[in-house]
């Protein structure tokens, strides 16, 4: 109990230090890194003992004769939360190599080039609505950090720009949360299969554009008067953009954004991780940066080098989220993170208000502490289906609370950093704006969500399931249901036919499925087994709805079924969908 304590009392004070990273003057990289591991060699000295639930290790030493704790911890769980955190990490670097070279062949000029406005309200709307879609393609912190370097080409005064880059900060938060590749906290959901692309755009688009919309309306009252351009020097030309060649920049921003684009139209096709898409959108810039290049010599082509544009990604960033998730996954191992979800489910509210504030809760942390591990942590706590309005909403919140205050996120550091803005002064004149903006979005996706579900409600009828215990009892019974496993490899697919059953005899009621198993040669179109089961336990079902999703307790399976028909079983190792064939 000492060692369980004693992590969580660890994983505070690594916070702490990470919140506090500038006055300490301890880069959070390394305070990451080190909370990291400490964590996990915590849990190897706790011992089963301090498990919380032991089942996932009796499942693996019935597996494994003879494994112990430490082959668990070490061939089972850390392997396992590897493996989730490189998918997000090669994303990541896929997606900052990619923009960075599409900013050194002067893609990102072409845009920025094209502002001439000197009205501080024209001026302040173009930057922010420019950084709110392009954060929605790029990430937060590439965008904040193009954005500041054009602000730095258009406003002279040091003051007035502190202005403009705040509110890039709100609109890069803002235009990522919206997007399944704007922000690393939307990617995470996204490749944890929690949100869809398409709905969580559709969902979240228009709170995240009045989050931004009401602090602009507010500093359009706020900022008067024109901005004053900088001096230039005549000396001076942008290195990266001088010997460019002015097809090839609109041809890196193109290619290179298409390729960003691309990812989520990848996933949908192939089925394949976001990160294979993106590291093959960046194979594709890279040969296309090697055929323009290849016959330049000396500085001119080491400029251009894909091992010089490399050096410049942020590693450090890269780093900071391999050592948080691996905290956040030691703490989801050992428990801990089921006890705090036991804890919030107290909130002593109805569905769905109680997520909802467990959401605004999430966001306005997020603004003290990083983002990164409130939502991972919120991710080892529930267990909803894909694009359930609790996945939704954790997007919008855990996206836009950063901006509260200028070091909630990776965007508001990197700005703070590069204008040497005063912590105390964002405080003042732009952290009550950005807190204003939060909850007017989250006003707004409540209220979307409430007239939404007021039309589906007066479409109940045409929906694929009816919403009430009868209703949903009808739809498994009324349906056949399959799983199918395919291996492509030696051509063959294992499927199970699944038919959820109800019987009745001298006033006893049993439900249960008959279940039919094919092993099925896909190649020559033949069945090479063939079996049949069929269990009935005598039960009641039980079932519990919760907005637009059922928890249903047939027999002895778990199930979730969704308004739209969807089935899941749910099991230890996650959700399983049952597909309707007929």
């Amino acid at each position: 109990m000492f060692i369980f304590t004693l992590m969580i009392v660890l994983f505070l004070i690594g916070y702490t230090v990470i919140a506090l990273e500038h006055p300490l003057k301890i880069n959070k990289t390394a305070t990451a890194l080190l909370l990291g591991v400490v964590l996990w060699v915590c849990a190897v000295c706790g011992g089963q003992g301090i498990l919380v639930d032991t089942s996932a290790l009796r499942d693996f030493q019935m597996s494994n004769p003879g494994s112990t704790f430490t082959d668990w911890l070490v061939h089972s769980q850390l392997i396992h939360a590897l493996g989730d955190i490189a998918e997000i990490l090669f994303f990541l670097m896929g997606a900052m190599t990619i923009v960075e070279l599409i900013d050194t062949e002067g893609g990102f000029r072409i845009i920025t080039d094209r502002i001439s406005t000197t009205s501080k309200v024209k001026l302040l709307w173009v930057t922010s609505i420019l950084a709110f879609f392009m954060s929605a393609v790029l990430d937060n912190l590439t965008t904040s950090i193009v954005m500041v370097a054009l602000l730095r080409k258009l406003i002279g005064d040091r003051h007035d720009r502190w202005f403009f880059a705040s509110m890039v900060i709100v609109a890069a938060n803002a235009g990522g949360a919206w997007s399944p590749i704007g922000d690393v906290t939307t990617i995470m959901l996204w490749i944890a299969g929690d949100v869809s692309a398409g709905n969580i755009i559709v969902m979240t688009f228009l709170p995240s554009l009045v989050c931004l919309l009401v602090p602009l309306i507010i500093l359009s009252f706020i900022l008067k008067g024109e901005v004053g351009r900088p001096e230039q020097e005549q000396h001076h030309i942008d290195a990266a953009y001088a010997n460019q060649k002015p097809w090839a920049s609109y041809l890196f921003l193109i290619v290179g954004v298409g390729a960003l684009v691309f990812v989520p139209v990848f996933k949908t096709i192939t089925h394949l991780p976001p990160y294979v898409g993106m590291l093959g959108g960046l194979s594709i810039l890279w040969m296309l940066s090697e055929i323009i290049h290849r016959n330049d010599e000396g500085a001119e082509k080491s400029q251009y080098s894909i091992f010089a544009v490399i050096s410049r990604i942020d590693l450090p960033s890269i780093l900071f989220f391999l050592g948080i998730l691996l905290a956040v996954n030691a703490l989801a191992t050992i428990g801990h993170l089921h006890l705090l979800s036991t804890k919030l489910d107290t909130i002593p509210l109805q569905e769905p208000g109680k997520y909802y504030v467990i959401n605004l809760i999430i966001g306005v942390l997020s603004s003290i502490v990083d983002n990164v591990p409130l939502v991972a942590g919120a991710m080892g706590m529930y267990n909803f289906p894909i694009d359930h309005y609790f996945w939704e909403f954790l997007a919008y919140c855990a996206g836009t609370g950063g901006s509260i205050l200028i070091i909630g996120s990776a965007a508001g550091v990197a700005v703070m950093g590069l204008e040497k803005i005063d912590f105390i002064w964002y405080l003042k004149h732009i952290s009550w704006i950005a807190l204003v903006g939060y909850f007017c979005g989250a006003g707004f996706f409540i209220g979307q969500k409430a007239v939404l579900n007021h039309f589906n409600h007066e479409a109940e009828q045409s929906a694929a399931v009816v919403m009430t215990e009868d209703g949903v009892t009808d739809y498994l019974h009324s349906h056949t249901f399959c799983v199918t496993n395919a291996d492509i490899t030696q051509d063959l697919a294992d499927s199970v036919v699944i038919n959820f059953i109800r019987y009745e005899e001298n006033d006893v009621t049993m439900y249960g499925m008959n279940a039919e198993n094919h092993l099925t040669n896909f190649d020559r179109d033949s069945v090479l087994m063939f079996s049949r089961n069929k269990t009935l336990i005598k039960s009641d079902i039980e079932v519990e709805i919760e907005d637009t999703v059922a928890y249903v307790f047939y027999a002895d399976q778990q199930m979730a079924v969704t308004k739209s028909g969807k089935v899941f079983l749910i099991t230890q190792s996650g959700l399983t969908e049952l597909r309707k064939i007929k």
